[in-house]
C-alpha cells in the first residue's frame, strides 16, 4: 500500500526546499537609477530602454535580488535635454544613492554624464552604439562600437550592393560626427573618392526632408549606385522615411542603411514603401533561437502588450544587466572599483545564439547582423557574423590607431603602444 502520509511529507518537504532555493530578498534594498528620456525627441526610442530595466529588476527580484537584497529602480526623465542628464546623474548618485546606472541614448547624454561618474565615482552601463573615440574607468560600453557596426555596413553596401557612392546623413550631435569622421577615412582607404561622399548634418527633430532627399537622388545622376548611411536619431526619422516614400525612392534604386532605427522606431510608420531598406545592429526581434523566443516572451507578458518590440539596445541592456548582477555576486558588494574589477571576463549569452564577454577595455564581443525591413515592420537577417571584439578606438583615424584600452591590466583608456604611456591622468577619475 502506498503511505500517503509519507508521501504528502515529502511533497511538503520538496515544496519547502523550493522555497528555500528562491527566498524573498530582504534588508535594505540595492537602487538602481534609470537614465532615459521619457519625454521630448529621444522619448520614442528611450522610453522602452527604462521599462526593460523594470523588467530585468522584476525578473531578478523574483529570483531573489542581489546578495539576497531586493533591487529598487529610481527612475528619472532627463527629457531629451542633454545637461539635463548630468543634472539628473548627480541627483542619482548623490541624492538618491544609487548604486548602478542604466542609461543615455545620444553620445551627447552619455557625454553629460561623463564628467559626474568620474567625478563621484559613479558607475554605468551605456546601451547603445556610438561613436567609440572613448573608454571611461565608469562606463561600461554595451552597444556596438564603429568596428562592431558602422564599417561592417559600410562593408556590405559596398560588396554586396555595389554602392559607389556615399550619402552620410546625420542627426547634429557627437555621435554621427564622429562615426561619419571615421566612415570617411574608411572609405577614402577602400578607394572611394572624395566627390562620391556626400555629408549632410540636420537638428535633433527635423522634418522637412525635401531638399536632402532631393540631393541624395541627384547623386546618381551620373549611373553611379547611390547608398546612404544614415545616422539620423529620434523621430527625425520619420519625417526622413515618409519624404524617401513621398519621392518613389526605392531600395533598389537607392538603398538606405541606418544604425539608430529599429522595430521600435518601425513600429509608428507605414513600411510598406520601405520594404528592403536596411538597418546594422547587433540583434533583430526577428532572429530565430531559443534565446530570443523566452526573451520575447517575457517582454510581452511584462509589458501585457504582445504588440511591444523588442530591438537591438534592449539586448543589449540586458546583457549588461545580467553582467552586472554577476559581478556583483562575484564580488559580494556593490562597491564600483570592486564591481568593476569583477566584470572583466563575465559572460552572458546573447539573443542571437552566441555568447557576449566583457573585455578589458570596457567593450563586448558581439556579432554584427544586417537586416532588410519588412512590410511588417520587422527585419529579414541576411547577415551575421560570429562575435567581434568592440573596439574603442579606431584603426582608420591617425590620433586613434596608436591607442590601445585596457583597464583590466594596464589601467589605462588610452595607453599609446608607440611611447608605451598612458594618456589619461588617472587624478581624473
Amino acid at each position: 500500500m502506498f503511505d500517503m502520509k509519507g508521501i504528502a511529507t515529502a511533497a511538503t518537504v520538496a515544496l519547502t526546499a523550493a522555497g528555500a532555493a528562491i527566498a524573498q530578498p530582504t534588508g535594505e534594498p540595492i537602487k538602481i537609477g534609470v537614465l532615459h528620456s521619457l519625454s521630448g525627441t529621444m522619448a520614442i526610442s528611450e522610453t522602452t530602454l527604462k521599462d526593460t530595466v523594470l523588467m530585468l529588476i522584476d525578473e531578478q527580484n523574483k529570483a531573489g535580488g542581489v546578495l539576497g537584497r531586493p533591487l529598487e529602480a529610481v527612475v528619472v526623465d532627463p527629457a531629451s535635454d542633454w545637461p539635463l542628464f548630468a543634472e539628473k546623474a548627480r541627483e542619482l548618485l548623490t541624492v538618491s544613492d544609487v548604486d548602478v546606472i542604466f542609461g543615455c541614448w545620444t553620445s551627447v547624454s552619455r557625454k553629460s554624464v561623463l564628467p559626474v561618474l568620474e567625478e563621484l565615482d559613479g558607475l554605468m552601463f551605456y546601451p547603445v552604439q556610438y561613436e567609440g573615440e572613448e573608454s571611461s574607468r565608469n562606463v561600461f560600453y554595451t552597444g556596438a562600437a564603429p568596428n562592431q557596426q558602422a564599417i561592417p555596413a559600410v562593408d556590405y553596401m559596398m560588396n554586396e550592393l555595389g554602392v559607389e557612392k556615399f550619402a552620410l546623413l546625420g542627426t547634429d550631435y557627437v555621435y554621427p560626427r564622429t562615426t561619419n569622421n571615421i566612415l570617411d577615412a574608411y572609405l577614402k582607404d577602400k578607394g572611394v573618392d572624395e566627390s562620391d561622399i556626400f555629408v549632410n548634418y540636420t537638428p535633433f527633430g527635423q522634418s522637412d526632408w525635401s531638399r536632402i532627399v532631393a540631393d541624395v537622388v541627384a547623386l546618381g545622376a551620373d549611373g553611379k549606385q547611390v547608398g546612404v548611411i544614415s545616422t539620423i536619431n529620434g523621430d527625425a526619422n520619420i519625417g526622413f522615411y515618409k519624404e524617401l516614400a513621398a519621392a518613389g525612392v526605392s531600395a533598389d534604386d537607392l538603398p538606405v542603411i541606418a544604425f539608430s532605427v529599429g522595430e521600435e522606431e518601425l513600429s509608428g510608420l507605414d513600411t510598406t514603401d520601405l520594404v528592403g531598406h536596411l538597418a546594422a545592429w547587433n540583434y533583430f526581434e526577428s532572429a530565430d533561437t531559443p534565446e530570443n523566443a523566452a526573451f520575447i516572451e517575457e517582454w510581452h507578458a511584462f509589458t501585457g502588450d504582445d504588440t511591444r518590440v523588442t530591438n537591438d539596445p534592449m539586448e543589449a541592456t540586458m546583457i549588461g544587466f545580467k553582467m552586472w548582477v554577476q559581478a556583483v555576486e562575484e564580488a559580494g558588494t556593490t562597491d564600483v572599483d570592486t564591481v568593476r574589477e569583477a566584470m572583466y571576463g563575465q559572460e552572458v549569452p546573447n539573443l542571437t545564439g552566441g555568447t557576449a564577454t566583457m573585455l578589458p577595455n570596457h567593450h563586448l564581443t558581439k556579432p554584427v547582423l544586417i537586416g532588410e525591413i519588412r512590410d511588417d515592420g520587422q527585419f529579414d537577417i541576411v547577415s551575421q557574423t560570429e562575435p567581434v571584439a568592440g573596439d574603442a578606438w579606431t584603426d582608420y583615424l591617425p590620433a586613434s590607431a596608436p591607442l590601445e584600452s585596457d583597464w583590466e591590466h594596464l589601467d589605462c583608456g588610452m595607453y599609446n603602444t608607440q611611447t608605451q604611456t598612458c594618456i589619461q591622468q588617472k587624478s581624473n577619475y
